[in-house]
């Protein structure tokens, strides 16, 4: 929307090694310039968007996703930042949005110290987009060169792991922290016992035990306001495994263990062990060699690898399977009586006992082996389906899917038009803010709400849009059949049939019978159980009446 008033969207970024290069680069300075170009230049400032403690070496920074959105709305003729890195140092990215993007959304954009105007003729803007790539390459070298010396010199050169501290005498080396050695020894002692990780975790959370990241952010580390969001006083699993299995508590650095995939790519690779830098004996172990090994053979009880013992339970189900009611995963569960495993063998959701800390009061409970006779019954009644009976089904589902699309079609215009009036309302504002007719505090807070509610239907119009994207029904439900072909009968479900059709399982609560609180061997019940298969989804939840001692599907 092209109008005669000026309307700036202005975009600040700072990333954590420009934060250390002096005060001309913060996020305050940046603002501060801006802000007195547009009263200079008579520019209304709509909204401000920051990213501080993002590298400039990709664009996928929250922030600046924001404005791109907020742009399209056609609220803002102007894009402003106090120079080009500020936008960006990828140099072929930058120069795209500069003077590519900007301009076809009629976007003019001006990066002010560098005396970038897109609606000028910019005879260096190659080479500054050039320097700018060339200064983050640079900087990446140097830093690699600097890591790889420390290295070889057995310097530690990363972040001191949890239980540990900068050597106050010795910046290079670390040496037991006070305040949380004895807690990673603590979990030592607990794994040497036979505690599970997940055990493990309940237990600190229970005894108060402060988490890693809540350490940092409290008593060591600078955090931004974004990172310390995360600190949780609620220990988890993976944390506790990720400590049991760092050779660092034995008194040797490990290092180089992942790797960016690029310069200006933020994923990290995992290195192969063999390539690792390790040096032996460089500071004091927290932990003996024999309580580490100890503690990972009692790890490797509950893993894939412990499964060779035939005493394990093998559920086809892993990680496919969950409560209708909280979400969680169901484990299997149950006793070995007269030597009969099957028969008292269980899926059980994880939430169920008082002891969990999201205990779950309804939580779903099945036998494994009826589980088994539903999902192989349903699949070969599949299989036995003709091409008449095939094409039928199809047929249904693209009615069904015509008649939800009309209905989404319908409400995902309502959302966008609600979105666009939202823009419109927050722009009205900031002008009765300009021209004194609200306050500050009235502002904030009827933005507040506004961007929340934006933001809210802005998740729900992804979640429709989503759903458009996938394959057309009758692609889809050919696309499964095609996996139905391969078979003739299913005899026994393994692993690999049920992750060729399901994507997962959720099963509810017993249901009992008016008057019953307790199943029992006698008592029949009901009980829901929802299959979504891939291509296709689910096509219905299925609820089926048990006993304790057969399971039959309901007509």
């Amino acid at each position: 929307m092209k109008t005669a008033v000026a309307l700036a969207d202005i975009y600040l970024r700072l990333s954590r090694e420009e934060a250390n290069s002096g005060e001309s680069q913060s996020i305050n300075n940046q603002r501060n310039i801006i802000r007195q170009y547009c009263n200079d230049h008579g520019i209304t400032i709509v909204r401000e968007f920051v990213d501080d403690g993002f590298s400039g070496s990709n664009f996928i920074r929250p922030g600046f996703q924001e404005m791109l959105n907020h742009i399209k709305t056609g609220l803002v003729n102007m894009v402003i930042t106090k120079d080009l890195s500020r936008l960006g140092r990828d140099m072929s990215e930058s120069s795209y949005y500069a003077e590519s993007f900007f301009p076809e959304h009629d976007i003019h954009y001006l990066a002010i110290s560098d005396g970038f105007d897109s609606e000028q003729v910019n005879l260096m803007a190659p080479f500054q987009f050039a320097m700018n790539d060339v200064y983050l390459r640079d900087c990446s070298r140097k830093i690699k060169q600097v890591i790889k010396q420390k290295r070889v010199r057995g310097e530690y050169c990363a972040c001191p792991p949890f239980g540990y501290m900068r050597n106050p005498d010795d910046s290079t080396s670390i040496v037991p922290d006070p305040n949380t050695a004895p807690i990673v020894q603590h979990i030592f002692e607990l794994a040497v016992k036979g505690y599970s990780a997940h055990a493990i975790a309940n237990i600190l959370t229970d005894e108060a035990v402060i988490t890693p990241l809540k350490y940092r952010v409290m008593y060591r580390d600078n955090f931004c306001e974004r990172g310390a969001a995360h600190a949780t006083d609620r220990w988890n699993h993976t944390t506790v495994k990720r400590i049991l299995k760092n050779q660092v508590y034995l008194g040797h650095t490990v290092l180089g263990m992942t790797k960016k995939a690029s310069v200006k790519s933020k994923k990290k690779i995992r290195i192969p062990e063999e390539d690792w830098s390790i040096t032996y004996n460089t500071h004091i172990p927290l932990v003996t060699q024999e309580a580490y090994d100890t503690a990972q053979y009692n790890m490797g009880m509950n893993t894939k690898s412990w499964r060779q013992f035939d005493n394990i339970r093998k559920s086809v189900f892993n990680g496919l399977i969950f409560c209708e009611n909280c979400g969680s995963a169901l484990c299997s569960g149950g006793s070995v009586y007269k030597g009969e495993r099957e028969k008292y063998w269980y899926l059980t959701c994880l939430n169920i006992p008082k002891r969990s800390a999201n205990h779950c009061e309804h939580g779903a409970r099945i036998k494994y082996a009826d589980l088994v006779e539903i999902v192989k019954s349903e699949l070969n009644q599949f299989i036995s389906l003709g091409k008449e009976d095939i094409e039928d089904i199809i047929n249904l589902a693209l009615k069904e899917r015509s008649k939800n699309a009309y209905q989404e079609k319908d409400s995902l215009k309502s959302i966008e038009k609600r979105i666009v009036d939202i823009d419109n309302i927050i722009l009205k504002l900031y002008n009765d803010n300009a021209l004194g007719k609200i306050s500050d505090e009235q502002l904030s807070s009827m933005i507040a709400k506004l961007n929340k509610e934006s933001a809210s239907l802005k998740e729900r119009a992804k979640e429709i849009e989503k759903k458009a994207e996938k394959l057309p029904v009758d692609e889809a439900y050919k696309a499964f059949f095609s996996l139905v072909e391969q078979y003739n009968h299913i005899d026994e479900l393994t692993p690999e049939i049920v992750r060729t059709f399901i994507e997962r399982i959720e099963v509810g609560e017993k249901i009992l019978p008016d008057g019953y609180k307790v199943a029992s061997h006698s008592i029949p019940y009901r009980q829901n159980v929802k299959i979504t298969y891939r291509f296709i989804g689910n096509i219905g939840t299925t609820e089926r009446a048990f006993n304790e001692e057969k399971a039959s599907k309901i007509a």
